[in-house]
Parts: structure tokens; C-alpha cells; sequence
């Protein structure tokens, strides 16, 4: 059969064995129904306006109340019209206005975390017109900023020894409102929730706590689970946040779809509403798919996505997107799984993102450096260096420490498959620095695999990968009980 798989700025092309098995986020199994478009406010209120485990906003905030309102970033995606940020934000200001609340209390936060700040056009895109125009130009719309130590508060740490340092305006802050999301992440399980406050209104240290070899690299983080250590930290990162405060969040999260559209809409306080919210993400998220395991799995790597620009073609990064992969479907590959991945791999680091990641690449290559984690040692150096840092202040780029995630991360690659081969790079030999097989085509690789996976391999093939909402497979006898 012949496919389309993602590359560069565009597709290739690959003819595979016809027995090959595809499959396509919301289109081989569907996903649940999505709330129409004309109910989505309604629905959004009604659950605002009936939280789990605590008060509605309407008793919550009050007349000079000082309020935040905190957002994922880009990253995240949400810049649809009918996004649930734009949507429940809207909401939800309205109920505020309802209690008494002025315009000049309240504050809108980008959760960017170690992300890279967004841009006013990219506030503008997340936020759409109304909201935006609304605070925008009275400065009430920031970038939370994890080495603004004026405006962070340390916490000290979790009885589990975690450093939980956050941002003061919410800290400060009478309600303090997180908008989210429940769709599927390689990183404890979904978004939203605690994994929200935890990573995005956080700092290097406080994340330094989860996002390291030492979590990453448990039985319990691959495949992906939602009662892995990471996943554990993250609630108990955000409920020391509220004990300190002396308030719960007003979380109000939606579960999505493959395309971002809104299943289900839950507020509330999250130790009783992330659950419950599972219940229905785990329906469209934990898919069991598989009658037999994988000896090879094939996809494609565009050159933009998820952070950003540059993503597939930078080598760190492209590590920690095979990885990401290989967490959410290591319950339907086989031991000895191949990876065949399309990627133009043309060494472009993009700089203005990632200024620390080229720097990484050449200590990898040198230096005693053996596997990715062997690099891990070098993290604090990373996040202290000054240029580094005011990049991530004042001109958007990632936090230096945020490489140290990826570098955890992409090591999970090695350590679950066989072999990776990388198709069609530009420069392969920044995909064998990295330890990865080069080949000119997907069939090539193919024929090359099967010295490891025998003539007559299981293959599935995964042709929209990073163009719509992942999913978590699983073998179809699995249950969401047993993992």
C-alpha cells in the first residue's frame, strides 16, 4: 500500500507491505461525540457555575477581590476559534463581573512555565480579539516569567522533598483560576490539572524535581500512565501550592478531541475533578487497538510542531519526539521494535528558540559523553548561564533547563527499541550523532529492519502523527484498569 507520512514542510511518500495495519487518531476507532459549537458556552457555564469539591465563583469572588486567570501557551494549541481557553474565559469574566469583581483586579497569566514566552501576536491568536483588546493594552495580559524572582515565591518543599517555587500573582491573589486541558501527554498521562500549576507557573527547580532521568526513566513513566511518580509530583507540586495559599484553584478543564474540540467541559477543585475528568479522556485517549504486537512502527516528522519551528529537524528535539512515541505505544510494540521515521534532519537548531541546544549537540559528541543522560550533569550549568536566561526574558526563547527535559526524555527511545531509523535527512550525520540509522527512503530502512525483525514483520503505520490530537494504544484486550 502506498502512504503519505509527515516531512519537512510537507509529506513523503512510501509504499509498505499491504498487511500493514494504519492507524488514524479519531478515524480508525472515532472519538466520542464533541459538544456542538452552539452549546459550548452553555455547557461551560453550567460547569462553571457547579464545581466539583468547592464554591462557585459566585461565592468565591467578591467586590475588590484580586484575581488570576492563568492560560496555557502555545504550545498547547487552542487558537480555533471555539477553543475552551477562549470560550471559558469569556465565561467565566462574566461571572466574575456578576460577584462584583473590577476589570483593574483582575490578571491573565500565560502559563508558559520554561516554554518560551509568547509574543503579543501569539497572546492575540490564544486569546482572540475580544479578550485580548479588553486587557491587553491596560498591561493585565503577562508571560509568567520563572526567573523573575521578584515576582516568584519559594514555597520551600513537599514532604517529598520537591522544591515548589511560583509565580506571586497568583500566589497573592484572592481566586486564583487555572483554564486547561485533559488531552493525552506522554508526560504523566494528560494535561491539565496539577500537571497546569506544577509546570507552568513554576521554575527550573521546581520542574528540575520531575523532569529528570530519574522519573523519566522509571517502569511506571513508559509506557504512559497516570500513576507514575511524574504524575504523583505534579499533584503534589499543585495541592502544597494550595495549602500554602491557603485556597484550591478554581480549575476549570476541558477534555478534547483529535481536533481540539470539546468532549466534555469540568470545573472545580482538581483532586476531585482530574478523576473524574479521566473517566471520560481515557475513553478517547487509552485505545485499545492492537490484536498482535509491532515489530515496526512508521511515521512521519514535520519540521514544525508542538514547540515550534525547527522541532523535527533539530536532533535533541527529534530525539524527545521519537520518545514521546515510543511512552505512549510501548504497550503494543513488540521487545525487539524497530522505529522508521521520516525526518528532513537538516540541522536547522533554530537558534532563536533553542540558543543552548546546539551547544548540548557538540558536548554530546565529545567528552565522555556516552548516553543522553550522561549530559544530565550539566543541567544547573545550563540554567544559571546569563545569556541564556535573558534570552528566555526578553527575546522567546526556551528556558536553558527546558533542554534537560528533552535530553531525559529522548534517551527512551534508545532504551525501548532495537533500532531507529531516520529517512531522508538532509544531513544524516546529525542523526547518527544521536545514534540513529540513516537511510534514503522509508522502504529502504524497511529492508534493512528486517536483519532484526525477521521477513515477514507486524507493521503499523502512523501517517498523521503529529497533525492531530495523539493517542495512547493499547492491545485490544487491555483494559483502562490495568495500566
Amino acid at each position: 500500500m502506498r502512504l503519505s507520512f509527515e516531512y519537512g514542510l510537507g509529506t513523503v511518500e512510501a509504499d509498505l507491505p499491504e498487511n500493514t495495519d494504519v492507524f488514524i487518531p479519531g478515524e480508525t476507532i472515532p472519538d466520542p461525540p464533541y459538544i456542538p459549537e452552539e452549546q459550548l458556552e452553555q455547557k461551560t457555564l453550567e460547569s462553571v457555575r457547579n464545581p466539583m469539591g468547592m464554591e462557585p465563583l459566585s461565592q468565591l469572588a467578591f467586590k475588590g477581590a484580586k484575581v488570576t486567570i492563568v492560560f496555557p501557551d502555545k504550545v498547547k494549541g487552542g487558537e480555533q476559534p471555539t477553543s475552551h481557553r477562549k470560550t471559558a474565559i469569556k465565561v467565566i469574566l462574566k461571572e466574575l463581573y456578576a460577584a462584583g469583581v473590577e476589570k483593574e483586579d483582575i490578571l491573565l497569566i500565560c502559563s508558559n512555565g520554561l516554554h518560551r514566552k509568547n509574543t503579543k501576536q501569539e497572546i492575540y491568536n490564544i486569546l482572540g480579539p475580544e479578550i485580548f483588546n479588553e486587557f491587553w493594552h491596560t498591561g493585565r495580559i503577562i508571560n509568567h516569567d520563572s526567573e523573575d524572582y521578584e515576582h516568584l515565591v519559594d514555597l520551600g518543599k513537599t514532604k517529598r522533598g520537591d522544591p515548589v517555587i511560583m509565580n506571586k500573582y497568583v500566589y497573592d491573589s484572592d481566586v486564583a483560576i487555572l483554564i486547561g486541558h485533559t488531552q493525552g501527554n506522554p508526560y504523566g498521562g494528560y494535561s491539565g490539572g496539577y500537571k497546569h500549576c506544577a509546570t507552568g507557573i513554576t521554575h527550573w527547580r521546581s520542574i528540575a524535581s520531575h523532569h529528570v532521568p530519574e522519573v523519566m526513566h522509571r517502569s511506571d513513566f513508559v509506557p504512559v500512565s497516570t500513576h507514575s511518580l511524574m504524575r504523583t509530583k505534579f499533584d503534589e507540586i499543585g495541592q502544597y501550592m494550595e495549602e500554602c495559599m491557603g485556597k484550591k484553584f478554581f480549575c476549570c478543564d476541558a477534555v478534547l478531541d483529535t481536533k481540539s474540540r470539546q468532549i466534555e467541559i469540568n470545573s472545580g477543585y482538581a483532586k476531585v475533578m482530574q478523576p473524574y475528568s479521566w473517566k471520560m479522556a481515557n475513553k478517547r485517549t487509552f485505545v485499545p487497538f492492537a490484536e498482535k504486537k509491532y515489530d515496526v512502527l512508521v511515521f512521519g516528522m514535520p519540521q514544525e510542531f508542538h514547540y515550534g519551528d525547527g522541532m523535527g529537524t533539530n536532533p535533541i528535539m527529534l530525539m524527545q519526539a521519537l520518545s514521546a512515541q515510543v511512552i505512549r505505544h510501548k504497550r503494543i510494540m513488540a521487545d525487539n521494535c524497530v522505529i522508521i521515521c521520516a525526518s528532513a534532519c537538516n540541522g536547522y537548531f533554530n537558534d532563536a528558540y533553542w540558543p543552548y541546544l546546539r551547544e548540548m549537540y557538540d558536548m554530546f559528541q565529545k567528552n565522555h559523553m556516552y548516553t543522553l543522560p550522561d549530559m544530565n550533569k550539566y543541567g544547573e550549568y545550563f540554567a544559571t548561564n546569563e545569556e541564556y536566561i535573558r534570552k528566555y526574558r526578553y527575546a522567546y526563547a526556551f528556558h536553558p533547563f527546558h533542554g534537560f527535559s528533552m535530553i531525559s526524555c529522548g534517551h527512551i527511545a534508545e532504551q525501548n527499541t532495537s533500532a531507529i531509523y531516520i529517512c531522508g535527512a538532509q544531513e544524516p550525520g546529525y542523526a547518527r550523532g544521536m545514534g540513529l540509522k540513516t537511510r534514503a527512503t522509508i522502504e529502504d530502512a524497511l529492508k534493512d529492519a528486517k536483519k532484526i525483525v525477521g521477513e515477514d514483520p507486524n507493521i503499523l503505520a502512523l501517517p498523521q502523527t503529529f497533525k492531530l490530537g495523539a493517542v495512547h494504544l493499547m492491545m485490544k484486550d487491555d483494559t483502562i484498569e490495568n495500566v
